[in-house]
């Protein structure tokens, strides 16, 4: 790292290795109906070009194209001339506007099932002194590594070696086992360093293509595939989307005592896409007496996949941001509210994978503190927003300011974070880092990410259209404290992610009085007057 020495799997050269490309239907799911094979052959420095069979739905191979060359460059123009039929299957018909439209329709209908119910949800919404609606979605979102994904294979004389990027090398050589019929003791694997996982590294579709091919090349010489960035950003497990139809009450002090929320997502009626559910015990359920999650889903084509905090990324958004408009309905400061629902009658923390009330209320009053919340500047186009989220086992909350011109340019100031993950922060420096990356991460995410569909295909395609977060854009601060009690330590890759979203969107709110209920925020419209 310190020397710049190849580490990555893009970097992997081998003597004598030849190049590869693989296209690969737009809609997934799609399987070649022919191609001209004997044009792309004759092109300047092609070595071979095939088709290879797909046998596997999900992270399995997928059907495509195969061009092999002397360099990456020739197999890669020669992939232009490529003219592929394919057929698309039913996943063509599917778009994000069809999408939000089945959502909204879904909505209006009874739910499809219930997560979960406790009390009297909607007879204390009846009863309420005060009740609130809102509608909140979120996009699909890809990984985008900054290392798009690769995998250099070699087979020869029934054995298999792979140099790859991958957070599962387990599961990546089963899958060549299990699609390619080659005995488990006959693949090797070379791990190399990710130049960005956050979950993409999870799924080896590109790992068992690049054994396919080379298992098709034999002879014992090194294949590397590698894809494109379009390649990467259009044939990704996505972040799938989500739509939220929230109902609260408050009694007359305003308390919050009844919650429902009908959950539009994909899937199968008993089953959700991968990374697409909710849990029936996510906050503030055990908070809140009378408490209702329902769901209902759309078929999905599109494969979806874990990405950084999955499920949290989105989840928080919509839970943490819905809170501030049930704190401004009861009259109340969006942290003292926050404060009061912890504090209210539940259940014993009963240990585990749950939120314990009182480490997140620690949290709260450290960023708080640290933030100078109570003392915070009320002025048109400044805001501060407030969020929390218990995930991966951390408790995390967290303080967003920004300013918002009156044209609605935005600008973020400063972010404070206040961490608890148990009685020792191993390594200080890290566990800054690792906080300060997950709140840029999340900032990114909110600011300006969206993945859609149109008829099947992904319509981003690179960073013009997928603007990862640039550093004019991220807040000069982000400040990461840290309570230490006597609970195990536990891991920091994910849980710091979630509260910036929501904390973000409620700071914007302060700041303009409109309120994020759909992201990305740069379609929002923020001016004011």
């Amino acid at each position: 790292i310190v020397t710049g020495t190849p580490l990555y799997g893009i970097d992997v050269t081998l003597p004598g290795m030849l190049y590869a490309v693989y296209e690969k239907c737009p809609v997934p799911g799609g399987t070649v109906v022919s191609v001209n094979l004997d044009e792309v052959k004759s092109q300047w420095g092609v070595k071979q070009a095939f088709v290879v069979e797909g046998n596997a739905t999900g992270d399995g191979l997928a059907s495509g194209v195969a061009i092999v060359a002397e360099t990456w460059w020739a197999a890669r123009k020669a992939r232009e001339q490529l003219k592929v039929v394919w057929n698309e299957g039913a996943t063509a018909a599917q778009s994000s506007a069809g999408f939000a439209a089945q959502a909204a329709e879904l909505s209006r209908q009874p739910p499809q099932r219930s997560l979960r119910k406790d009390g009297d949800p909607d007879g204390a919404l009846k009863s309420a002194a005060k009740t609130l609606s809102a509608e909140y979605s979120y996009p699909f979102l890809a990984h985008a590594t900054l290392e798009p994904q690769s995998c250099t294979a070699r087979y020869q004389e029934g054995k298999l070696e792979l140099w790859v990027r991958t957070q599962t090398p387990e599961s990546g050589r089963g899958l060549v086992v299990r699609t390619l019929g080659i005995p488990q003791d006959a693949v090797t694997i070379h791990l190399t360093r990710l130049g960005g996982g956050f979950g993409r590294g999870l799924r080896n579709d590109y790992l068992v293509e690049g054994a396919a091919i080379a298992k098709q090349v034999g002879g014992g010489v090194p294949v590397k595939l590698l894809w494109t960035r379009e390649d990467d950003m259009r044939h990704d497990f996505y972040r799938p989307a989500g739509f939220h139809y929230l109902s609260g009450g408050l009694d007359a002090a305003g308390t919050l005592v009844a919650w429902r929320n009908h959950f539009v997502s994909f899937g199968t009626v008993e089953r959700f896409v991968s990374s697409a559910s909710l849990s029936a015990t996510e906050f503030p359920q055990r908070f809140v007496p009378h408490f209702a999650i329902d769901a209902s889903v759309m078929p999905l084509g599109i494969p979806t996949g874990p990405l950084r905090a999955p499920g949290s990324n989105a989840i928080a958004f919509v839970m943490q941001s819905f809170l501030d408009e049930l704190a401004l309905a009861a009259e109340k400061d969006p942290l003292q509210f926050r404060l009061d629902l912890l504090a209210g009658t539940q259940p014993a923390w009963a240990g585990g994978d749950s939120l314990n009330a009182e480490r997140m209320r620690g949290v709260l009053k450290l960023v708080a503190e640290k933030s100078g919340w109570a003392s915070r500047r009320r002025e048109k186009g400044k805001g501060m927003g407030v969020a929390f989220h218990y995930s991966h086992l951390g408790h995390f909350a967290e303080v967003v300011q920004v300013t918002v011109t009156r044209q609605g340019a935005l600008g973020l100031d400063k972010v404070w974070v206040a961490g608890d993950i148990g009685s020792q922060v191993i390594n200080p420096l890290n566990a800054e880092q690792q906080v300060q990356g997950s709140v840029l991460d999340g900032i990114g995410h909110a600011l300006a990410l969206e993945i859609t569909f149109e008829r099947g295909r992904t319509v981003q395609g690179n960073f013009d259209e997928y603007p990862l977060l640039r550093l004019t854009k991220a807040p000069p601060a982000v400040e990461v404290y840290f309570r230490t009690l006597d609970f195990p330590p536990t891991g920091l890759g994910e849980p710091a992610l979630p509260p910036v979203i929501p904390a973000l969107c409620n700071a914007i709110f302060e700041a303009t009085g409109k309120r994020i209920r759909s992201l990305p925020i740069g379609k929002q419209d923020l001016s004011w007057t």
